[in-house]
């Protein structure tokens, strides 16, 4: 059976989530069509930027957010040695009460956002329902055909229609929108390893990472366990897999002997996530009818965890910039589209630019044996050491930070159920 919304949004991540609850606060018939059934994915991005904390609070849900468990982060350190390490980005020093990075499941952060935003009368949410490609009549996208889980396939009309749906989205590839595409590295190897409880009462939570020529490993602590990610060159993915689970065992033993009592927690190379990363962008991010945000517009790489802030921010943008056409019932025009487009490409350029220069300067010499360029940033921060202050409002705010609109802003919910 078919169906019809004013706003269809394909993908329920950060940036279509939160793009649908905007919306919905000012009053647009909104869908979001998320493929899974539930939000429980292990991997994505954890971090919840200072921005985003600061949004949270504006959109009256800063207090559901300290409930979910989660670690705040007060700095981003580079190691020295297995016993020192210096301050890259000092968070602290951001005006209080957004002076750290939160680590938090995604799966919380999601889940709820999507319970506020059932609570807007013109919000839908269909799980188990996945995006197929446009719709398009006389070169305008239309909506989109989608199946659910019971296979059945139908189409959704939409006055617009926003490609929230990731990296190889349907939506952006029917539309014949082709991004750019930069040269990365390294590929991604995710686990977990568990914190003990000393380490989780002793242990001042940071993102470190561990550089051991040709071995790189990012770590980032949440309350009960670490979630690490292990850099590799590009194309090594099949020849880690063929050395087996003991070899990787030992390099992350190399990186990391402290975790060395717990490795055994790896039982085979299977089990571990892979994440072939990606650095792209598109030029247009519209096609009459269709807008694309976050990932679709712009994969990320992880370095510097910036991409669920950033595809945050992107939902935030368009929802200042649309609602008002949407509300009065009104096809956002090409130029609306671009507006959204605009407001976000210097913050997205700028991002990616410096991923490229951590790639370049960092990743490539000590993949290939050599510590010149992360012995150079050592060098620099211990010249230069409030050089971690802006650095660290960088990381934690980013350029061209949004703020909610005024029709999404909302009290705290304690407030609003004490109010007469």
């Amino acid at each position: 059976m078919d169906g019809r919304t004013t706003c269809l949004i394909a993908g329920g991540g950060p940036a279509g989530i939160m793009l649908g609850l905007l919306l919905a606060r000012a009053g647009v018939e909104v869908t979001v069509a998320e493929k899974h059934g539930d939000f429980l994915r292990d991997f994505r991005g954890d971090t919840v930027h200072a921005s985003t904390l600061r949004l949270l609070d504006e959109l009256g849900l800063g207090q559901r957010f300290a409930a979910i468990e989660h670690t705040d982060l007060s700095d981003y350190r580079l190691p020295l040695d297995d016993h020192r390490s210096i301050v890259l980005g000092d968070f602290s020093k951001i005006k209080k009460p957004y002076d750290h990075i939160a680590m938090a499941q995604q799966w919380d952060l999601l889940s709820m956002l999507a319970d506020a935003a059932q609570q807007e009368p013109s919000f839908t949410l269909l799980m188990n329902t996945e995006i197929l490609g446009p719709v398009v009549d006389h070169g305008r996208v239309t909506g989109a055909r989608i199946r659910r889980a019971d296979a059945t396939e139908s189409i959704i009309s939409a006055d617009l229609t926003v490609a929230c749906e990731g990296r190889d989205s349907p939506l952006r590839a029917g539309a014949d929108l082709v991004p750019r595409e930069f040269k990365v590295p390294y590929e991604v190897w995710w686990f977990r390893l568990s914190r003990t409880e000393q380490e989780r009462r002793s242990q001042q939570a940071t993102l470190l990472p561990t550089i051991k020529p040709p071995d790189i490993m990012l770590a980032m602590a949440h309350h009960e366990y670490y979630q690490l990610a292990y850099l590799a060159p590009t194309g090594s993915r099949d020849r880690l897999r063929a050395e087996g689970i003991e070899s990787f065992r030992a390099r992350i033993a190399r990186l990391r002997p402290d975790l060395a009592d717990r490795l055994d927690e790896l039982s085979s190379m299977d089990d571990l996530p892979f994440l072939q990363v990606r650095l792209n962008r598109l030029h247009r991010w519209h096609q009459p009818g269709l807008l694309c945000i976050g990932d679709a517009a712009h994969a990320m790489s992880p370095s510097g965890g910036v991409g669920v802030n950033l595809a945050i921010q992107d939902a935030v943008a368009a929802a200042r910039i649309l609602a008002g056409p949407l509300r009065r019932g009104r096809s956002p025009r090409g130029r609306d589209l671009d507006r959204v487009r605009r407001s976000r490409w210097f913050p997205t350029v700028f991002l990616q630019t410096g991923q490229q220069v951590l790639h370049e300067t960092i990743y490539v010499p000590a993949m290939s044996g050599h510590r010149g360029g992360f012995e150079l940033f050592v060098i620099l921060m211990r010249l230069f050491p409030w050089l971690s202050i802006p650095i660290g409002r960088l990381i934690a705010i980013g350029p061209g930070a949004e703020h909610a609109p005024g029709f999404a802003r909302r009290p705290p919910a304690e407030d609003r159920e004490t109010r007469p």
